[in-house]
């Protein structure tokens, strides 16, 4: 074993004995289901993906699922299309691609409204206990989905449904409501040492 992987293992641990020695379980812990709304965001890669497994997850625990795709249009079969289907989870394309390649914008905030009802009609439908809104941060920060229907939507559902929203840029009205918020921020990425997007890795 080389002098820096023995150090590192030393501290480590002293560390982890230290943090077992310490640990107490918190009090106030409720115990059984409850719903969560669960924030994906920031500018680094994986937003998606980490709700994709938190599909994977409760689909295996034998839950409902289903995923409304804001950006991506109903014909895309990426890799997790094409999962989705062997597995007979549901999913749903409501958006005309990327916004940056759109040539109507007014068509995409149309959709985007179109695809809200939708996933609304899902959310309050009570047969789901997993919805995934992936790329949804981007309706609600252009404008093109008003906030407080969303809200009230999210008051409203099911108190045992967990609702997932993905995306950059979560407004500050979504981060304060949710329960759990994780933001993922780029290190590094492989795109800006000019290598591009990998198939079954980004789509």
């Amino acid at each position: 074993m080389d002098e820096t992987t023995k150090q590192r293992r030393e501290a480590a641990m002293r560390e982890l004995t230290e943090q077992r020695d310490n640990y107490r379980k918190k009090e106030g812990i409720s115990k059984g289901r409850r719903g969560l709304v669960i924030v994906n965001t920031g500018k680094g890669k994986g937003k998606t993906t980490a709700a994709l497994g938190l599909m994977m997850r409760a689909h295996g625990r034998g839950l409902k699922v289903k995923m409304f795709q804001f950006l991506k249009h109903d014909t895309a079969k990426f890799g997790e299309h094409r999962t989705l289907d062997a597995l007979e989870v549901p999913y749903q394309g409501l958006g005309d691609g990327w916004t940056w390649r759109s040539r109507d914008l007014e068509n995409s905030a149309e959709m985007a409204a179109h695809g809200w009802e939708l996933a609304r009609e899902a959310i309050l439908s009570g047969e789901y206990d997993l919805i995934v809104l992936d790329e949804f941060t981007y309706p609600l920060k252009y404008g093109w989905v008003a906030w407080a229907g969303v809200e009230e939507t999210l008051r409203a559902r099911d108190p045992n449904l967990h609702v997932v929203i993905t995306g950059r840029g979560a407004i500050p009205e979504l981060v304060d409501f949710a329960d759990t918020v994780s933001e993922i921020s780029p290190v590094k990425h492989a795109y800006n040492q000019g290598i591009g997007g990998q198939q079954g890795i980004e789509y």
